[in-house]
């Protein structure tokens, strides 16, 4: 008989042959139920269809068949004695004590320890006695509101403080009912890192064990929105993802504008929104739909005027708490002031009408060179009591903090005589445009606006009204006949500014000398024409930033120029377009070309050098023209400056510095002084024009000269560039040294 010769068929055949065996035997086994099979065939050998590969049955458990209690108790005590292991190599992990979903018993802790070695602690729960803490429901108890150590790590003292007094003002811990405050420290002292320390604090915790805030908004000028941007990632390493808008179409930014406001619960996904004043006015609809937690101005003073838009569409934004960052709160008048104090916490000085005739007033009548004694002491009894309000929610630290931590500084007003062209056109104009006469009672007219713009100018380069010259406009009329003969505006001609010539010989001695590079400012962008025409005559590398350049080509051209490898000498500014917040430490020589009425514009530009990260020597140089408009709106700065030393400040001692009547001497040239702020102010330091060693007292040195430590002829100055360039055309100069008392200089 022929056989299948397959695996299964020859495996049923020896399992049969085998029963056959056993039953041979003769051994005796219990009926067992099979499963039916299939006829037995006609030769009778029967075949069974069971698997010989199939085990029988076994229990699922070791249990014993005895059902005795102790062993029971044992086998289950050896079963639960063997704790769950996560089946991943080498994992350390916490295994969790807690069953899912089941709330954690006991008291609730704080984000981040309160006790680790220099934790900054911005809350402490109030201690509770033992029988109190008995009685506290642990559900409601506060807990300690602990800095992330990421970031309390790199706070030096002055942040660390700042961030604590912003967290009492946003939280109204300061003034009950209010929650703003002015961040108003001067330049390079870190308000940028105290914001975003704020702001990841109030979005992680708070005393409740939970977030104070679900959003924050960072308004910014349009060209430090990447900046923003690029120091949260910095600090905060990824851990939070903000949303930057710094341009896009109207339908594409509402749509990420909607985005953001719709953001709910614990954890929002883009939390941060930074965006610029011109873009928040335009889409401010959009965000006005919905609350936020937090709002931070960046660059504030632009909200000193709250008639203009962008303090409107602030204003109406749904929050409470509000910051605004400003390293120069008041920069014209004391109602700029108020607008400022008045955004942040509303009511705390009054109406505007109140605050005028309350504070500003009296303040002013006071601070005037003709006040009487009883104005003086009104208005001094006046300021002590708006000091006493308005540093309830503002700090100010000054820039001598930096000492410590940065290089020297030294900054020097540099008086630079006019040249004979410049002298000749000068007073030709006063001449025929008689702009005094325009003056009335100390107000300026349309046409003075006109004409100081012309002498500004002027004093830069004869070459930015040449065009005025070649039309004969007013106050130029035949002064195409001073300029030399085949005259061209297509070349720069250093010689023919006082200014000018001076520049051309700090930068060919700073080239030539050292590995330096210089950051040049000025108000205008033809002045910036001719700081080109310049470069390119001398073969200077250069980069240059004003208003036309894109904000993130902006952002582009400040890395690749603080790069050391980069080749480029030179970093042209316009100081409308960007001497607020950029980082500029690739510089350390810095040239203010032309002075601003508003101080703190100067102020910004200049401090744009000195900070973070600068390793060298600062050198500041700010160029006035001699005897010209240029030195009376110095000494208005002056005057301003100490009005915002009085408010701000609180220095007393800053004395009144000039006469408000005395603004009709704008339009008037001297040309026998070395310099006129040096005459006006009556330096009781310096004798037949050489400054003298004070006493150790300091009795005889004007206050007026406070902020300079020293007036200078060429024998004094101590910085070689500008000796080598005074013969050029300088006459005068006052220079402060930043590390004056650290260095025992006298």
């Amino acid at each position: 008989q022929r056989r299948s010769l397959a695996p299964s068929q020859l495996a049923k055949r020896k399992a049969g042959e085998e029963e056959e065996e056993e039953e041979e035997e003769g051994d005796w086994h219990p009926p067992t139920a099979r499963k039916r099979q299939k006829p037995v065939s006609e030769t009778g050998g029967g075949e069974c269809y069971r698997s010989p590969f199939r085990k029988p049955l076994a229990q699922l458990t070791n249990r014993p068949h005895c059902l005795d209690s102790s062993q029971h108790e044992a086998f289950i005590r050896s079963i639960l004695s063997k704790p769950f292991k996560v089946p991943i190599p080498n994992y350390k992990g916490p295994l969790g004590l807690r069953a899912l979903g089941i709330k954690r018993a006991g008291l609730r802790s704080p984000l981040h320890d309160p006790f680790e070695e220099g934790a900054l602690v911005l809350y402490e729960p109030p201690l509770l006695s033992a029988h109190d803490q008995l009685k506290i429901d642990k559900e409601k108890a506060p807990v300690h509101v602990v800095v992330d150590p990421v970031l309390s790590r790199v706070l030096r003292p002055h942040q660390r403080e700042g961030v604590k007094f912003l967290w009492d003002c946003v939280t109204s811990r300061r003034i009950p009912g209010s929650h703003g405050c002015i961040m108003a420290d001067e330049m390079g002292l870190g308000k940028t890192l105290q914001c975003i320390t704020l702001m990841w604090t109030l979005l992680r915790q708070s005393p409740d064990c939970k977030p104070e805030i679900d959003k924050a908004v960072v308004v910014s000028p349009s060209s430090l929105v990447r900046n923003w941007y690029n120091e949260v990632e910095k600090w905060l390493g990824g851990r939070i993802q903000p949303l930057a808008i710094d341009g896009g179409s109207k339908e594409e930014i509402d749509r990420k504008l909607v985005g953001f406001m719709n953001q709910r619960g614990l954890r929002v996904p883009s939390p941060i929104l930074i965006i610029s004043y011109e873009t928040f006015r335009l889409h401010a609809d959009a965000l006005q739909k919905g609350s936020v937690g937090l709002v931070i101005c960046d660059e504030g003073h632009r909200l000193k005027n709250s008639e203009n838009q962008t303090y409107q569409a602030l204003n109406s934004l749904n929050t409470p708490r509000r910051v605004l960052i400003s390293g120069t709160p008041i920069q014209n008048d004391l109602l700029e002031y108020f607008s400022l104090v008045h955004f942040v916490n509303s009511g705390i000085l009054g109406t505007a009408q109140e605050f005028k005739r309350h504070f500003e007033i009296p303040i002013l009548k006071g601070r005037d060179a003709d006040a009487s004694e009883a104005e003086r002491l009104r208005g001094e009894e006046r300021l002590k009591e708006l000091i006493s309000i308005v540093n309830r929610c503002l700090i100010r630290r000054t820039s001598d903090i930096l000492s410590k931590y940065l290089p020297v500084k030294i900054e020097q007003v540099v008086c630079c005589r006019l040249t004979p062209l410049q002298a000749e056109l000068y007073k030709n104009f006063l001449k025929q445009a008689k702009p005094v006469e325009e003056l009335k009672e100390g107000k300026i007219s349309v046409s003075s606006l006109s004409s100081i713009t012309s002498l500004k100018k002027l004093c830069n380069h004869p070459a930015l009204i040449y065009d005025k010259c070649v039309e004969e406009e007013e106050g130029f009329m035949g002064a195409l006949d001073l300029f030399p003969a085949g005259y061209s505006t297509k070349s720069v001609e250093p010689q023919l500014s006082g200014k000018m010539l001076v520049l051309d010989y700090i930068l060919a001695v700073t080239k030539s000398t050292s590995n330096d590079k210089v950051v040049l400012v000025s108000n205008y962008t033809q002045t910036l024409d001719l700081f080109e025409k310049l470069c390119r005559n001398r073969r200077y590398l250069y980069v240059r930033l004003d208003g036309t350049m894109s904000i993130k080509k902006r952002a582009k051209v400040v890395e690749r120029f603080n790069s050391t490898s980069s080749p480029e000498f030179i970093f042209m500014l316009s100081s409308k377009a960007g001497g607020c917040g950029l980082n500029l430490i690739g510089a350390n020589r810095l040239v203010m070309f032309d002075p601003d009425w508003n101080p703190a514009n100067d102020e910004q530009a200049m401090a744009r050098v000195w900070r973070d990260g600068q390793k060298k020597t600062c050198y500041i140089y700010r160029l006035l023209s001699t005897g010209t408009i240029e030195e009376k709106i110095f000494q208005r700065q002056t005057h301003k400056k100490a009005l915002s030393s009085c408010v701000v400040d609180e220095e007393q001692d800053v004395e009144r510095h000039f006469s408000l009547g005395e603004l009709k001497e704008l339009f008037t040239l001297n040309e026998t002084t070395t310099s006129d702020t040096h005459d006006k102010i009556k330096c009781r330091r310096c004798v037949n024009g050489h400054q003298v060693r004070p006493p150790p007292d300091g009795s005889d040195c004007t206050s007026d000269l406070s902020q300079w430590n020293h007036c200078a002829d060429k024998r004094g100055l101590q910085d070689s560039v500008l000796k080598a360039a005074w013969d050029a055309a300088v006459t005068f100069a006052f220079h402060h040294h930043s590390h004056e008392e650290q260095r025992g200089i006298p």
